[in-house]
């Protein structure tokens, strides 16, 4: 069935040139293409967090329960006193949200790239303008470049993915202080992105309270929880107030809200989780840069990014053997011939290593 051409007219250009967010299909395979955590909740706590779920009220709107969860984010996470949070349905809701907040005239979104591509995506179908500025070749944060942006574009928002997706790294404190700083100055909004933050050895929170116009960013995706789609900002009481006007009602589910609580109640469980892939990720790492003619690069996520003599080849072999992976080659002229691998369990990795090695 074909629609209209009338009717595709209501469309907006713009939107009709997009292409949308791709998913792979990935029935059969071993998945290690978005990040996840590989691990399933223990048979105990199904049960139990199954029977927790079916006595829910679902006839009626989300409550107060929202709050509670609010608060032990705000614990789990350290919030300092004077900040507030604010929940989404997912991070990716958060970003939409923030360019909808900050869609003054003449605003703009700037972050480096490569970088999560929902940064652009949300400045487009806000209408704003969005500045993308190459990291180094060793995936850096190019210092200079990044100043003499904010210094011409005066951005709305910069975002500072901390760790960075898809390369894994974490940047300098000095780097992004000298960003921090200049983006306040021009009367700015900085970013924090830390989805990747339990895999990390370090976190932007500590420094938060040296500055009024920085916000930090978390999911429970990268937690465990990629389906049940929890994320979480925290920033100065007066400007999470203001973000949070634009934010639709009942937002959070109580299918979600109490997903997440019954998460934090056994956050031993998912610390434990996050211990073995940042284990295997270390044990990635050196099975890979034993490979002849890859390159992986170093991670603070659970991902790892690597370079291959051929990426469409390799994926494409790595696929016939089961194993999905995902080819970002073609995402940004830095990331030539590069694969992003998610950390997987230990079988995962293996099956995926012994693919790799009859696919390179």
């Amino acid at each position: 069935m074909t629609v209209s051409p009338q009717l595709m007219q209501r469309i907006r250009q713009d939107v009709q040139s997009m292409h949308a967010y791709a998913i792979q299909d990935s029935v059969g395979m071993v998945k290690l293409d978005a990040m996840e955590n590989p691990h399933r909740l223990p048979a105990d706590l199904q049960k139990a967090l199954g029977e927790r779920l079916g006595a829910l009220a679902f006839n009626r709107y989300p409550d107060g329960r929202v709050n509670d969860l609010r608060a032990a984010l705000a614990q789990h996470a350290g919030m300092p006193e004077g900040f507030d949070i604010m929940l989404g349905n997912g991070s990716d809701e958060l970003i939409s949200l923030l360019a909808m907040a900050c869609d003054v005239p003449g605003a703009s979104i700037l972050a480096p790239l490569p970088g999560f591509v929902m940064y652009a995506m949300s400045a487009q179908l806000q209408g704003l303008a969005f500045h993308g500025v190459p990291l180094t070749t060793d995936f850096e944060l190019d210092e200079a470049a990044m100043l003499a942006a904010i210094a011409e574009r005066k951005p709305s928002i910069v975002y500072l993915a901390y760790p960075n997706n898809p390369t894994g790294n974490l940047w300098n404190d000095d780097t992004i202080e000298k960003i921090v700083l200049a983006q306040g100055a021009q009367g700015g909004l900085v970013v924090m992105d830390e989805a990747y933050q339990p895999f990390a050895s370090k976190s932007y929170m500590d420094r938060i309270t040296r500055h009024t116009h920085v916000l930090l960013m978390r999911t429970l995706s990268k937690f465990g929880l990629a389906g049940v789609r929890l994320g979480y900002m925290v920033g100065p009481k007066a400007l999470v107030a203001e973000i949070d006007k634009v934010r639709p009602p009942y937002n959070i589910s109580v299918l979600n809200y109490e997903c997440a609580l019954f998460a934090l109640e056994h956050a031993e469980v998912f610390a434990a989780q996050a211990k073995d892939l940042r284990e295997q990720r270390a044990r990635l790492l050196q099975a890979l840069a034993a490979l002849p003619g890859v390159t992986p690069f170093p991670s603070e996520a659970n991902m790892v990014l690597a370079r291959v003599p051929d990426a469409a080849k390799t994926f494409d072999g790595l696929k016939a053997h089961g194993v999905l992976i995902k080819n970002v080659s073609k995402i940004h002229p830095l990331l030539a011939n590069c694969l992003r691998l998610t950390v997987g369990t230990a079988q995962e990795n293996d099956l995926m290593l012994a693919a790799l090695k009859e696919s390179l």
